[in-house]
């Protein structure tokens, strides 16, 4: 192999610097990307037709559709649906709801990114962790590494897949080689593998690898913590009416008058749901009744007035705590609020919203609330539907000082989203287009159909990500066309001499983890699948076979937070450093035996 050139010299200097800039953190790293750029086109590494060629790329272009493709799937409610369903199976126990909820992570993951499918199921796994007395942190590792996982299942779900086949040919046109483009299930059975065994290490050594630590409160309180706050009972118990109640023809006024700290939430009647039913409503026979308050006093009530149970739950929406909870709202000083009394305002009629109680001065006022007249500052406490809420945040009286979800899902464009998201994987299995045109074609249909609007479709995507993958494909192409991956392929090949070619894949696959976690897996793999090409052809293997090993080894960021997912958790799960490195330890380990074993046995 000849000696280093000048413009090698100057690539290997520009890679450690990219290095550096991204372990340091000196800037950020769509910003240290960018500088990179600069320095390779001022140089004149990259012709000027090429240097910006990466924003327009199959690949990049890809991820922008498949960002917008999972937004539209969650804008619908499709994904809270599918939380809701496990959050109704996932039972009690810790390997159990370990396995549920990971596993439906990983699925997901296959087919959108892996950060978008975690921040979606943080919340599930938080609730579950809640009702199920698990700490969250024995949850969150498994579910987060989960997602990562999945993004190794098909060639839609990461960056580094994403980019394989565009690596690939520009790789087989300076190698003079012929290489077949990859499926979109190609590494399925890899990937497979890889989740399968990963769920597996948490499901049978979770109990040794994960930490039990009590994350600190949050910036905003949740439900239960509001619950425990302010001593109400956010549940609502759903009793029948017969025809000899006492409440037969007594309006919701009259009852809630005499009924102590029991409020009436909502009702079934012949009418349907009817949620913070007006004080005139009157209470039929037959009626279901959702009721609220201590539980003592809410059983003293219903045998005072001789209710019956009811079989299931009329009032299931009122407990999804993505559709209604209890909710803090605050009576701005100098409003037209202060000095009402609260049946003038009207907060059941005008605005469906059930008052349970008044903070005020430290204490708080549960009983006769409509006489109750209101001052500045006083902390009402409501259980509401969110949708309704968020009328009330628009009046100038009142600040609403939870964090609820203020956007309800389109549900009646939920065909659309799925028929989008479908013909987009019709169109990659079944017909030859690239997949960037193939995934937004689906793109446009949410657009079209108004399943996201324009606003919300660049919203969806993450534009750093867009950003540092543009910006490091021209370094890529610079180390390649210098001939700095055959040299360095060349020290690899030496420095391998003798090893079995399992044993060069494993040196790859170290590699590309190495850099994965000191730059970041699209950076690793625009470096590395040139690198590996190189080598393969040099020890007369698959270029291919070594592409897909840098590809998905860029994946095995398990180690420490520096991937986006771990970074999520790192809060919530109130993790530290030293959790990364024990668990992660063990997945890494776990992730290089199934990889190599995987690509010479299924690929």
């Amino acid at each position: 192999m000849d000696a280093l050139t000048p413009d090698m010299i100057t690539v290997l200097v520009l890679l450690a610097g990219a290095i550096a800039l991204f372990v340091t953190e000196i800037v950020r790293i769509d910003v240290a990307a960018v500088l990179i750029l600069v320095a390779v086109g001022l140089l004149g590494l990259v012709g000027a037709d090429d240097l910006f060629a990466g924003f327009a790329s199959n690949a990049v272009i890809s991820i922008i559709a498949v960002m917008m493709l999972g937004a539209g799937l969650d804008r619908v409610g499709v994904m809270r649906k599918v939380a809701a369903f496990l959050l109704r199976i996932g039972g009690r126990t810790e390997r159990r709801i370990t396995a549920l909820i990971s596993g439906t992570v990983a699925g997901i993951s296959a087919f959108m990114q892996n950060i978008g499918a975690a921040a979606l199921f943080l919340p599930v796994t938080e609730r579950l962790a809640q009702r199920t007395s698990i700490p969250v942190s024995r949850l969150l590792m498994p579910m987060g590494f989960a997602a990562i996982l999945g993004g190794t299942m098909t060639l839609v779900a990461s960056g580094p897949l994403i980019l394989l086949n565009d690596l690939l040919a520009a790789s087989a046109r300076n190698l003079d080689v012929e290489l077949e483009p990859f499926g979109l299930f190609a590494p399925t059975p890899i990937g497979l593998a890889l989740t399968v065994s990963g769920i597996l290490l948490f499901v049978l050594f979770g109990k040794w690898l994960l930490p039990t630590v009590r994350p600190g409160a949050k910036e905003r309180p949740t439900l239960p913590e509001l619950t425990e706050r302010y001593g109400l009972q956010r549940a609502v118990h759903a009793r029948r009416v017969p025809a000899d109640s006492p409440l037969v023809g007594r309006s919701v006024e009259e009852i809630e008058a005499g009924s102590g700290t029991t409020v009436l939430v909502a009702v079934v009647d012949g009418e349907g749901l009817n949620v913070a039913p007006a004080r005139d409503v009157v209470i039929e026979a037959g009626a279901i009744l959702g009721l609220s308050g201590h539980p003592d006093e809410v059983e003293a009530f219903v045998a005072e007035h001789r209710l019956t149970p009811v079989e299931g739950d009329p009032f299931a929406l009122l407990h999804d705590e993505e559709q209604a909870g209890l909710a803090e709202v605050v009576i701005r000083p100098g409003s037209d609020a202060v000095g009402q009394r609260v049946r003038a305002l009207q907060f059941r009629k005008a605005h469906g919203l059930t008052l349970l109680g008044i903070h005020r001065g430290g204490e708080l006022l549960d009983g006769d609330l409509r006489s109750r007249e209101l001052r500045a500052g006083d902390v009402l406490v409501f259980f509401a539907r969110w949708p309704r809420l968020t009328a009330l945040a628009e009046e100038p009286s009142f600040v609403v000082m939870t964090d609820y979800p203020r956007e309800q899902p389109r549900a009646d464009r939920q065909w659309w989203a799925l028929g989008a998201f479908a013909l987009s994987l019709g169109l990659i299995i079944a017909t030859d287009l690239k997949l960037s045109l193939a995934l937004l074609v689906g793109a446009a249909v949410l657009l079209v159909s108004r399943v996201l609007t324009p606003d919300e479709a660049y919203r969806a995507v993450s534009w750093k990500t867009v950003f540092l993958l543009a910006a490091l494909i021209p370094l890529g192409q610079a180390v390649e066309e210098t001939g700095t991956a055959a040299w360095i392929a060349h020290q690899v090949i030496a420095v391998t001499d003798g090893l079995p070619l399992w044993g060069i894949q494993a040196v790859i696959a170290l590699l590309a983890t190495a850099f994965t976690l000191t730059i970041s897996n699209v950076g690793a793999t625009v470096l590395l699948v040139p690198l590996a090409a190189n080598v393969a052809v040099g020890v007369g293997a698959s270029p291919a076979q070594f592409g897909m090993i840098v590809a998905l080894a860029a994946s095995n960021a398990f180690l420490l937070p520096t991937h986006q997912v771990n970074a999520l958790l790192m809060g919530p799960g109130g993790y530290r450093v030293k959790d990364f490195l024990r668990a992660g330890l063990a997945m890494t380990a776990l992730f290089l035996v199934v990889l190599v074993v995987g690509a010479n046995v299924l690929l």
